[in-house]
């Protein structure tokens, strides 16, 4: 049982505490710096007040990066550590009818806060494997982001100006195509080209053929009748945009086989049963497990939904009610990666299309469809997770 409540206000350099004991009196406040003297500092206030650790709870908001080393370091010390979304000490906040904030003010709130929530506060253990891995998760989904948001718009838009009719007749972004458009970026310097240096671009280093949907012939006649502008300046910018795509696209594999071989070291068990699910893989079931963490933590599946920003956000006052809408305060990634589980269950042969069709056939427009069914594959995987068995198809109804 916890008998002080330390809130935190972490910042890059300088952090402030503020400690309360259980009747909400305040024993101490201390700013101290972000390094090793600084957390020295606190640790000997804390047990200038309270030899025993284990009966301290810390909490602090999730600051992106600034809170990590200080919340591992409180953690390896004993104490009970609680990462708090920044929008519940937000909300808490706004009980009080004073606007004043000040970093003293912040920790205040956050001790508070730990103090009125103290029987529903979930022990956060700091575990830098999971970190890890949820780091690897994220490289990738930034790298993806990139590839497919960044530099797979800026070819398609290039190749619109330089050779605007190959997009419509093959399959763009295969390594064989884009190893192409490297070498002759555009009609005018396939034109100039020769007809075997067209088809040697078409073969593998090793003298195989690479599978590709149209001839260097049809690639020729096509570059005779375009209708492209001739600009060497955006040709050679084409070639580079294609030569950086090509190597995230070799960094993203190296990313995803690091990140998979991660989670199979150490949470092989659970890999094995979401993936024993029809269209979860091992790189979406790696990025959900992940993101999602200890499963422990959840006592519902209605936690994992809220988590994830799942959950619808009601309107309604007297006889108005607005349009319900998803909260998205939770965690984004999680969030994308369930919709991406989602559509990739969908399009298999399992329950998950039959339920999906069976909303749309009641109604319901495509995308809420996918979102009662992205609840229903949570509902699944939470009850497979927490029984620890595996998928099988007789015994789950739509």
């Amino acid at each position: 049982m916890s008998m002080f409540f330390v809130g935190i206000d972490v910042s890059k350099d300088y952090s402030s505490a503020q400690g309360l004991d259980r009747e909400g009196k305040k024993l101490f406040y201390l700013e101290f710096a972000m390094n090793g003297e600084g957390f020295s500092q606190f640790l000997r206030v804390l047990k200038a007040h309270c030899e025993d650790l284990s009966g301290v709870t810390v909490g602090m908001e999730s600051t992106g990066c600034y809170h990590i080393n200080l919340f591992a370091f409180l953690c390896s010390e004993g104490m009970v550590g609680v990462v708090i979304n920044p929008l519940l000490i937000s909300n808490f906040a706004r009980l009080s009818l004073r606007k004043t904030k000040t970093d003293k003010k912040d920790a205040l709130t956050i001790a508070q806060f730990l103090l009125a929530h103290r029987g529903e506060l979930s022990r956060v253990s700091y575990c830098q494997s999971s970190q890890d891995l949820k780091d690897l998760a994220r490289e990738r989904e930034s790298l993806a982001v990139m590839i497919v948001a960044g530099l797979k718009n800026d070819v398609r838009r290039l190749l619109q100006m330089t050779f605007p009719e190959l997009e419509h007749r093959c399959k763009l972004f295969t390594e064989t195509m884009l190893r192409l458009l490297v070498k002759f970026p555009s009609a005018r310097t396939i034109r100039m080209a020769k007809p075997k240096e067209i088809s040697k671009a078409l073969i593998h280093a090793e003298g195989k053929r690479k599978r590709v949907f149209i001839s260097a012939e049809e690639i020729i006649k096509l570059a005779k009748a375009s209708v492209a502008s001739e600009s060497v300046a955006k040709e050679w910018i084409l070639s580079e945009k294609i030569e950086t795509l090509l190597y995230l696209e070799q960094k993203k594999a190296r990313m995803t086989e690091a990140l998979v071989e991660a989670c199979r070291s150490m949470r092989v068990d659970e890999l094995d049963i979401i993936t024993s699910v029809d269209g979860i893989s091992k790189i979406t079931g790696s990025t959900f497990l992940a993101e999602l963490g200890d499963i422990e933590t959840f006592r519902s599946y209605k936690h994992v939904i809220a988590f994830a920003g799942l959950d619808p956000s009601i309107h309604q006052s007297g006889q108005y009610e607005g349009i319900s809408r998803l909260s998205k305060r939770g965690n984004r990634h999680l969030r994308r990666v369930i919709f991406l589980m989602t559509l990739c269950a969908v399009r298999s042969q399992n329950i998950f299309r039959e339920y999906f069709l069976k909303r749309k056939g009641e109604g319901l427009p495509a995308k809420k469809a996918i979102l009662a069914t992205a609840h229903k594959l949570l509902r699944v995987l939470f009850a497979m997770l927490t029984s620890k068995s595996y998928f099988r198809k007789e015994v789950v109804k739509v």
